[in-house]
């Protein structure tokens, strides 16, 4: 897929259209070619994101789960692929929900014969969850390749090109995390 032009951009992304007064980005300083640019950015990360939604919701359908138990199969699935062991705590802990959540969830999962318990190897005493056989050929054909596909424009970019990737991305994952924590931090305004 190639990247939109200029005209092609949705004006939702836009930072005349989305703050036209600089109330929330102070752009003095930065020339009009900089922000044509940032303009496409955040118009790639738009489209990226629905893209991923449009993914997940087609998955969802597909494998008959809701985005919870998908995000259990991810992780059950890179368990499996990695020989290691998931234990309903686990889950619990990795999809932030209570263990009572996720005992409903795996009740579920098995009864759809997505899951399977078993004995823990290293605890005989407690349990571990293994996504099955069928549900991780059906993930990884239906859902695994979609994902896959980055790679492709991974691959094609060079060394220095990745770093820059991977900077822009760190440093706007930690710019949005800081976001949230400030606003956390802020009292909530009265509204109607």
């Amino acid at each position: 897929m190639r990247p939109l032009e200029n005209e092609e951009l949705p004006t939702i992304y836009n930072l005349d259209s989305s703050d036209p007064r600089s109330e929330l980005i102070d752009r003095s300083g930065v020339d009009e070619s900089a922000l044509k640019q940032i303009d496409r950015i955040m118009s790639e990360m738009g489209r990226l994101r629905a893209v991923e939604r449009k993914i997940s919701r087609a998955s969802q359908q597909f494998m008959k789960l809701n985005e919870t138990d998908m995000r259990a199969v991810r992780l059950l699935i890179s368990a499996k692929n990695t020989g290691s062991s998931v234990t309903p705590s686990m889950l619990a802990k990795h999809l932030k929900i209570s263990t009572a959540s996720v005992t409903k969830m795996i009740d579920k999962m098995e009864k759809a014969g997505h899951v399977l318990r078993t004995v823990n190897p290293a605890d005989r005493r407690s349990l571990c969850v293994q996504v099955t056989n069928e549900t991780h050929s059906a993930a990884r054909d239906h859902v695994g390749r979609h994902h896959a596909a980055r790679f492709g424009a991974a691959v094609r970019l060079s060394d220095s090109e990745r770093e820059t990737v991977i900077r822009f991305l760190a440093e706007t994952a930690f710019d949005l995390e800081t976001s949230i924590d400030d606003m956390a931090d802020r009292k909530t305004p009265d509204l109607p």
